[in-house]
């Protein structure tokens, strides 16, 4: 089992009639239902957990950053004044990967173009997840890490 999130790779094959992305090494055995999302604007959705369904986030559409947080974590950051471990990935269409969220973590993210469209893939039926769902506000960890670092 996955114990943290991690990326799968993917890649562009380009020739003269247009090109192909893929992401080979993504195995669909254990998904048993997708969704897409489309924001009418650029915003945040989070916090949003699972202690036994795995998702796995890919990028149709312009960009996103997706950040990931344990649910131990957040757990021990609200008894005191730890501060957690927050993963932070970002997915764009330009550079075909999928993300692993495996059990036990809340996750969010922004959308940072207009356009960005988004497909979750997740290990539990609709049914299996309504049992299995966790939600904190998007300013959990405050607005800060939200926002996009200027370099």
């Amino acid at each position: 089992m996955i114990v943290e999130p991690k990326i799968i790779s993917g890649d562009i094959a380009v020739d003269d009639r247009g090109f192909l992305q893929f992401v080979n090494n993504f195995d669909f055995v254990n998904v048993k239902r997708f969704y897409q999302v489309k924001n009418f604007q650029k915003e945040v959705r989070a916090w949003h957990g699972h202690l036994k369904e795995m998702k796995y986030v890919y990028t149709v559409q312009g960009s996103i950053m997706v950040k990931v947080v344990s649910f131990e974590n957040v757990k021990r950051s609200q008894l005191t004044k730890f501060s957690p471990k927050i993963y932070s990935f970002i997915l764009s269409d330009r550079k075909p990967q999928i993300l692993v969220i495996p059990p036990g973590y809340y996750n969010g993210f922004k959308t940072l173009t207009g356009d960005a469209s988004v497909i979750f893939f997740s290990t539990s039926t609709l049914e299996d997840s309504r049992h299995d769902d966790f939600r904190e506000p998007w300013n959990l960890f405050g607005e800060k890490i939200w926002e996009v670092e200027q370099r």
